[in-house]
């Protein structure tokens, strides 16, 4: 059974990945498959369609999983970072 925990900072995070994803897919300079299998990693626990493509990864690509959740939370924290930081600016006004 799948667990579905949801978060807003989560689906931010992973929709702007998938959002970048066609975006990279047309432009050489961003690799466009990479955000949109991070967004989809993302949001693993917030959709089942997306819990499923996590699967299907994990079949293909088994040793890809650790990197992935590395940058994950890479983006995770970068994010923390960003909502900290915006507070403190708003918090001063």
């Amino acid at each position: 059974m799948i667990e579905l925990r949801p978060c807003r900072r989560r689906k931010a995070v992973g929709f702007a990945s998938m959002a970048m994803g066609p975006v990279g897919l047309v432009l050489p300079v961003l690799p466009g498959f990479l955000f949109v299998a991070l967004g989809v990693f993302v949001l693993r626990d917030q959709y089942v369609w997306a819990h499923r493509g996590v699967r299907v990864i994990q079949a293909r690509w088994p040793a890809l999983i650790p990197a992935v959740e590395a940058r994950e939370q890479k983006a995770l924290d970068w994010t923390d970072r960003q909502v900290t930081r915006m507070r403190g600016i708003v918090r001063r006004r």
